[in-house]
């Protein structure tokens, strides 16, 4: 057994260069801070460490700028009014530090991209990085510089209603597309005034959550926090996220914003980072209904000695911390430390030297890039998960589609949640793609029958059968609305909500192919729906361009190459499923389900092993699963080697071939499994991927590297460790299936 040092992941592309975040008590940057330090008084350095909400130019908001007792506000859009409070801020305070203006911003401030997991479903780094870096551009014109955003939560429950801002169930996954996501965000130069600094959140285990309900309780051991919830933060402070949120949740009965193991021993001790830690909203305040806090100024104690650095929305900090201070309950020193994190933030985002936004006379939103950028990650995030006789692509001997379902015509629930600036105005929906794009190729008859996705009332579906008659393929738009996912909309059933089964089965009795096209915030349990449907396309939300993409993709102009980035379950009841789950003692094997079991069967009659009577063992989809309008062929699996030493490297590679007669891109992915340890293992790990583009007959070879960290994992003792033993390792297009071979670190 070896201890091993250094990162858990290793991103052969993703990861940005990483430097030294501890801090340098001789730069100038630290000695600039040390001077205001010197400064300032307790009340001031109280006001760095306080962020509220907006309120214009009331007489509270510039009295409290004009006194030194705000560092960051929230959620003002004005820039006339962002210039004027931090002309106060710098002109007029007694320090003149300028303020941090700050807004949700999760995948679009205008533009609006797919939502998290549907970029994710994109396994292209490339496209959360674009959507970010147009978000930056256009919510910056405004004066906002600080984003809450990536949400880097591994998550394994589709019923949490914020998964829709999830990367999915895999660290290796999250982190890719998180770490794409701060460089985004941030640029080249976090100074720039284009720039906007990232928040890597939530800080941690939130997915964890039981029962997929929102600000619930986690219990989480500490090898499964390190090997599955820590990687995307660790990966986040490596790649410079210029802050960090704590999360709602307690862990293991210490909720974050008062967990001095997470965020001191760990993110500050063991990680080195030297950014700004903010609460979520009235995070500090709810320690109290946690049941760890009497009062808010028990709250305010346990959250300075947690090492939150700013509270916000929690009027904790403002209210007790100088009491806590002249007790002694709080060293000033404490203090200290918290506003050096935020002056530290300041001065690297420029804003000491340049506080001010120019506001601009046309305001740099929907530009011809965006949309086009936008455009291409929809394509991207959509998943073929079914194509029966290749309904799909629409051939050109289709001649009347009919278009239905409560999401065909739906701007504002096709952006998807958590998108506080978005203008549906500016949606191109799929009916109006289609019948603007594609008018001159097809006929459209547009009947909703069910006017949103909650909708029970079957007096549309008549309508909307009758156009279908007419038709030679319909083409529904199922799903559900934006605001059945996201915080606080969790879900302890997750069918396609209303009549929208109703209306499919109505559908498909005409005896015309349907398209089940689903756009939703989080996987949905639709087994029932993909036997009746012909073919379907998991389309997520969108976003702005979500209605051209989708079009481009029915008609064939582009092509599916999403693939799923979270196991998607047959029925709710098998929550929590994912890949990467552990072997048992007894796997499921001779299984028999529930309708097949012969009556008055005897009780041992059908084995003893690890699966649901009603849902055997497999999920309806596994994670990395996606279909093309080609097939590839997979190949030639090679290894460097087949016994390696615990400092060594292994290559891993095979040939890839587009066997079909279209062009393709593919997500070859590598996973390894750990086939005996002193800890029991998931039974495979994603490990690598790349996304590949190939022509009609094309073969490419695809090559890996498996560090040995990438073979490490936590164990009882909170160590690192590489085992010796036997590994197999997997290249193929998804969880479920690959080429296979085994290798052995000695």
């Amino acid at each position: 057994m070896k201890l091993l040092n250094g990162s858990i992941l290793l991103f052969s592309a993703c990861i940005l260069c990483t430097c030294s975040l501890r801090n340098d008590n001789s730069s100038s940057e630290e000695k600039k801070i040390n001077a205001f330090l010197s400064r300032m008084t307790l009340e001031e350095k109280i006001g760095q460490m306080n962020q509220l909400t907006g309120m214009g130019l009331s007489n509270d908001m510039t009295g409290l700028v004009r006194a030194g007792k705000i560092g960051s506000i929230l959620n003002e859009l004005d820039v006339n009014t962002i210039n004027e409070l931090q002309r106060i801020a710098v002109e007029e305070s007694r320090m003149g530090i300028p303020l941090i203006f700050g807004r949700d911003i999760i995948h679009g401030f205008k533009t609006i991209f797919p939502i998290p997991l549907g970029q994710a479903a994109s396994w292209n780094p490339q496209v959360a990085e674009n959507g970010a870096r147009i978000a930056a551009l256009e919510a910056s014109s405004t004066g906002i510089r600080w984003t809450f955003a990536p949400m880097i939560d591994v998550t394994r429950d589709p019923r949490w209603g914020r998964v829709a801002e999830s990367c999915g169930e895999d660290p290796y996954l999250v982190s890719v597309m998180g770490v794409a996501m701060i460089k985004g965000f941030q640029g080249d130069d976090l100074s720039s005034p284009s720039s906007l600094a990232a928040c890597a959140k939530h800080f941690a285990a939130y997915g964890a959550t039981e029962s997929g309900k929102d600000y619930n309780t986690t219990w989480v051991p500490e090898s499964q926090l390190r090997d599955v919830f820590l990687p995307p933060f660790k990966a986040a402070v490596e790649a410079q996220a210029a802050t960090f949120m704590c999360s709602f949740n307690d862990i293991n009965g210490i909720p974050s914003a008062a967990n001095e193991y997470l965020n001191k021993n760990i993110l500050r001790d063991e990680w080195h980072y030297d950014g700004m830690l903010v609460s979520d909203w009235g995070a500090i305040d709810q320690l109290i209904p946690h049941g760890i806090a009497a009062d808010l100024k028990e709250a305010a104690l346990k959250a300075a000695h947690a090492g939150i650095d700013m509270d916000m929305m929690g009027y904790a900090y403002t209210n007790h911390l100088e009491a806590l201070v002249q007790s002694g309950a709080v060293s000033e020193k404490a203090i200290d430390e918290a506003v050096r994190n935020i002056l530290r933030l300041k001065f690297r985002m420029g804003l000491f030297d340049n506080p001010y936004t120019t506001a601009l006379d046309t305001a740099p939103y929907y530009s011809e890039d965006a949309l086009q950028k936008a455009h291409h990650a929809a394509i991207e995030s959509v998943v073929l998960l079914k194509n029966k006789n290749n309904v799909l692509p629409l051939l050109d001997k289709i001649k009347t589609v009919a278009v239905v379902g409560p999401l065909s015509d739906a701007p504002a629930d096709q952006l998807g949640t958590w998108c506080f600036d978005a203008e549906p105005q500016h949606s191109i929906t799929p009916l109006a793609a289609i019948q603007h794009e594609y008018a001159q190729q097809v006929k459209v008859i547009a009947k909703k029958g069910l006017t949103y996705s909650r909708d029970k009332n079957p007096q549309g579906i008549a309508q909307a059968v009758a156009a279908a008659q007419q038709a030679d393929v319909v083409l529904f738009f199922a799903g559900e609305e934006a605001v059945l996912s996201g915080e606080a909309r969790s879900r302890a059933s997750i069918h396609l909500p209303g009549a929208q089964t109703d209306l499919l089965k109505a559908l498909k009795k005409t005896g015309k192919p349907v398209v089940l096209i689903v756009m939703a915030g989080r996987p949905l349990t639709i087994q029932e729906e993909v036997a009746e449907a012909d073919a379907v396309l998991y389309a997520f939300h969108g976003g702005t361009m979500a209605g051209p993409a989708l079009a481009d993709l029915i008609f064939g102009k582009a092509v599916p190459s999403g693939k799923l980035p979270i196991t998607f379950p047959r029925l709710v009841g098998q929550v929590p499923i994912y890949y990467a789950h552990k072997n048992t003692g007894r796997p499921a094997s001779n299984i028999d389900l529930i309708d097949d079991i012969p009556v008055g069967a005897a009780q041992t009659s059908i084995g003893f092993t690890s699966y649901h009577l009603d849902a055997g063992d497999s999920p309806l989809f596994p994670f990395g699963f996606g279909l093309s309008y080609t097939t590839f062929e997979y190949s030639d699996l090679q290894l460097s080697s087949t016994t390696i030493n615990k400092n060594e490297n292994l290559s891993v590679a095979c040939t890839v071939k587009n066997t079909g007669s279209r062009e393709g891109a593919e997500v070859v992915q590598l996973y390894t499994g750990d086939l005996v340890a002193s800890l029991a293992r998931p039974v495979k790990e994603l490990k690598g991927f790349t996304k590949i583009i190939l022509q009609p007959g094309e073969s490419k070879e695809v090559r890996f590297t498996i560090t040995p960290e990438q073979l490490s994992f936590w164990n009882h003792d909170n160590q690192l460790v590489l085992e010796s033993g036997d590994f197999r390792v997997w290249i193929g297009e998804s969880s479920a299936k690959g080429l296979e071979a085994n290798f052995s670190v000695k």
